[in-house]
């Protein structure tokens, strides 16, 4: 075991990711090395997720398992969400964790590692300070993950939306933008770098620069980021919110073609009184209008949304109107979860009365009736030909991914033959799945 390296674990969304790799720049920069198994590092760190129930269970159990094979001279760090909100709880639920480390503070994990290092400690290190910065308090850390020719980059932390069930307020702090010139500097590297697909994100995208004092800072920021990199191939946006998709961000997205026709708009619910419930937009009719302007200004717009089913009080005719509604708009992608109490929120006070065999059963129609659509959906584009970006290569096929394919959470394109990883390449599409698609290569087609 050399004692200059380090194990980091990562858990939960992209925006956490982004976290960990900005972490781990700084421990490289300071002089330690990256180590793929735990048993080789001198220090060990788990960037918790603590959104939901699920996520919680996974980080105290990745946490557990390190804990308990930790050898003599290793130190085991506790970062993130769940630290950030449950610190205490965290060192009580896992003895052997020698530091506690907040989601407001990422940039002081070389700080944290120093003090832990210095000797047993009766305690957990605690570094849990309540204010969020971000700008010239990074350490000049690209606050960017990359992966292949993708890279997500954090425009903004934190979010001031006032979501009942949700408990990111509390545990990343209200909504903080970074710096327009600071996210172009970073796009620039990541073009030099040779990264194609840059995908912007945030609490709330739609929110960027509403603490700077911009009106539409969104729609600025992309137009400054096209302008100033205009070579990067794609740029997507994910994480909007419901409301605050403007006239300018809809005309943004359909002139600069860069921009992939592609939005991430988690809408939740369809009912207005459940919504009412959850603190979010009920306006309806605008979501309706919206969607409609959108896909009129950008005709190949694909949209993902998520929704929650299970919210208290969410009655059978409010469920109903979100299956009808989802039958009616005919999302590309939707996903759903069931709803996980989280205390200190402000549903909180609503509990949990709906029985989970009732979340389990809404839970399984919605799905049941996505996937069709989904199916139905992806045929449309049977015959067409898209740009697809390489990522892999497997037992004959090429696998990538389209405009209409965000990593991770979407769909592929499985193409016959061997293409370039990192190319972007035209495929005519041959056939359709459920959720992802088959393809050639143009350039291999016979023109008769």
């Amino acid at each position: 075991m050399s004692k200059n390296t380090f194990h980091l674990v990562s858990l939960g969304c992209a925006k956490n990711t982004v976290d960990s790799d900005s972490m781990a720049q700084l421990l490289l920069r300071d002089g330690y090395r990256s180590m793929d198994d735990p048993h080789k590092a001198a220090v060990l760190i788990v960037n918790t997720c603590g959104f939901i129930g699920p996520a919680k269970e996974e980080s105290y159990k990745v946490l557990g398992e390190l804990a308990q094979s930790k050898r003599k001279g290793q130190v085991l760090i506790a970062a993130g969400c769940l630290t950030q909100r449950y610190g205490e709880e965290v060192a009580r639920k896992v003895p052997g964790i020698d530091g506690i480390l907040g989601t407001r503070r990422w940039m002081d994990i070389v700080q944290v590692v120093r003090e832990v290092r210095k000797g047993p400690h009766p305690e957990p290190v605690y570094h849990l300070p309540q204010a969020a910065t971000v700008g010239s308090d990074e350490h000049n850390a690209l606050r960017v993950s990359v992966a292949g020719a993708s890279a997500y980059l954090k425009i903004a932390d934190g979010c001031r939306r006032p979501c009942a069930f949700c408990a990111i307020p509390l545990i990343k702090g209200t909504a903080v933008s970074r710096p327009v010139e600071a996210i172009i500097n970073e796009a620039r590297q990541l073009r030099d770098a040779g990264v194609r697909e840059l995908i912007l994100i945030a609490q709330d995208t739609t929110d960027y620069g509403h603490d700077l004092g911009m009106k539409d800072g969104l729609a600025i920021l992309l137009e400054q980021l096209t302008d100033s990199v205009p070579d990067m191939d794609w740029l997507r946006v994910m994480y909007a919110y419901p409301g605050y998709v403007t006239d300018r961000l809809i005309d943004v997205m359909a002139t600069r073609k860069q921009i992939l026709p592609y939005l991430d708009m988690p809408l939740q619910h369809a009912h207005p009184k459940t919504l009412y419930r959850m603190k979010r937009p009920s306006n309806i009719d605008w979501v309706h209008k919206t969607l409609a302007k959108m896909r009129s200004a950008i005709p190949e717009l694909a949209m993902r949304t998520t929704f929650i089913v299970g919210y208290p009080g969410e009655t059978d005719e409010e469920f109903q109107a979100l299956y009808d509604f989802v039958n009616e708009i005919r999302f590309d992608r939707a996903g759903a979860f069931q709803f996980s109490f989280e205390p200190g929120t402000t549903s909180a006070p609503l509990g949990d009365p709906v029985p989970a065999s009732v979340k389990e059963e809404r839970y399984q129609r919605l799905m049941e009736l996505q996937q069709p659509i989904s199916l139905q959906v992806n045929q449309s584009y049977v015959g067409k030909t898209l740009d697809v970006l390489v990522e892999g290569f497997n037992d004959g096929l090429s696998i990538g991914r389209s405009y209409r394919d965000a990593p991770e959470i979407d769909g592929y394109i499985l193409i016959e033959g061997k293409a370039e990883i990192g190319d972007i390449v035209p495929v005519r599409i041959t056939g359709a799945l459920a959720y992802d698609l088959t393809g050639v290569l143009a350039k291999n087609l016979i023109t008769l």
